[in-house]
């Protein structure tokens, strides 16, 4: 089977603790180049990874002709310049979340990858979960009815790290709930099949010292009508983290625990009512059993590698466009704007 070339822009910190990883177990794609500003770390991730090339800038990556796409997870001040380089070397670009410091920026990548006629993807690596790909086929059959309100949640705990880019606002464009806070919305929107409509949202700084918020919520209204809630924090503790996904139906509901995770696992209860079911008092539901959803796991990143790459080999249709990346974006940085002008109540 022909395999993509990859070359990888950034390939320390999740490229080499997930995505690199997963590029090692894809049938049709292989590692071919690692970038690092540090030479001396690019040369061992090219060891550690069994790469032909080594770079210690972009410039030289994207002008080596034997790579055909990039991986790109450098700082996000960092995107809209070398995603644009990319494209005018005529490499496809699967483009680490958020794609751009904002959403403007953002468009102006889509628009330039399109105007080069390169395939452009964005990293929402979650939607590949086997458990997330069968909450969203329930819901495509109408097993859960008329969808009236999900939540989710991304924590974890990261302290002040003095010089940290995601801490930064300049430099990450936003903190717990555009780190984190895009894949519980994605997820949401991804397996309802229905967009933000209308949002609202506050974020704070409680616990930390840097200017990103380690707290956030956004409430959202779907095309659909559903009520959602997403939270994100960098202020609990990992042990304490939970990674819940829930989804609420007419006909019955799906919780997920620990599925909202880098590694493919966590579990899944459905309850399903049954239709006949009348108005009752007691609000019982003792008389409904879980129903087992089986399902196999894999690699997230493996998946999204291996569909990127059949879209470069096969003209497939990218699962994961960089247009869901800016909707996404859009609806988080109306958060930032609420909580910057106040509107919202105070009591």
């Amino acid at each position: 089977m022909k395999k993509v070339k990859w070359g990888i822009i950034g390939a320390g910190g999740i490229a080499d603790r997930r995505t690199m990883p997963g590029i090692e177990l894809a049938e049709n794609a292989e590692i071919y180049a690692v970038m690092e500003i540090d030479m001396a770390m690019s040369e061992k991730l090219r060891e550690k990874y069994k790469a032909a090339k080594a770079y210690d800038n972009e410039a030289d990556l994207l002008a080596d002709s034997e790579v055909e796409a990039v991986y790109i997870a450098s700082p996000v001040v960092h995107h809209k310049r070398q995603a644009m380089a990319a494209a005018d070397a005529g490499k496809h670009i699967l483009l680490e979340k958020p794609i751009a410091l904002t959403v403007d920026e953002g468009k102006e990548v889509i628009d330039y990858c399109k105007s080069k006629g390169i395939l452009l993807a964005t990293g929402f690596m979650m939607r590949y979960h086997a458990y997330h790909q069968a909450m969203k086929k329930m819901v495509e059959e109408g097993k859960m009815g008329q969808i009236v309100s999900c939540r989710a949640q991304l924590t974890c705990w990261y302290p002040d790290m003095p010089g940290n880019w995601r801490q930064a606002m300049a430099t990450s464009g936003g903190g717990a709930l555009m780190d984190m806070g895009v894949h519980c919305l994605d997820l949401i929107q991804y397996i309802t099949g229905s967009k933000a409509k209308r949002a609202a949202g506050m974020t704070s700084t409680l616990t930390f010292e840097y200017e990103v918020e380690d707290s956030g919520a956004l409430l959202i209204e779907l095309e659909n009508g559903a009520i959602c809630h997403v939270e994100s924090n960098f202020n609990i503790p990992d042990a304490a983290a939970r990674g819940r996904l829930e989804i609420y139906g007419t006909k019955g509901s799906m919780l997920a625990e620990g599925t909202i995770s880098q590694a493919e696992g966590g579990k899944l209860e459905v309850m399903i009512s049954d239709d006949s079911l009348e108005y009752d008092a007691q609000q019982n539901n003792n008389n409904v059993e879980p129903i087992k959803i089986d399902v196999e796991f894999g690699n997230m990143y493996t998946k999204e590698i291996e569909s990127f790459s059949n879209s470069i080999l096969n003209g497939a249709t990218v699962e994961v466009p960089a247009e869901d990346a800016v909707q996404v974006q859009n609806v988080i940085q109306s958060a930032y704007r609420a909580t910057e002008n106040e509107t919202y109540e105070r009591f």
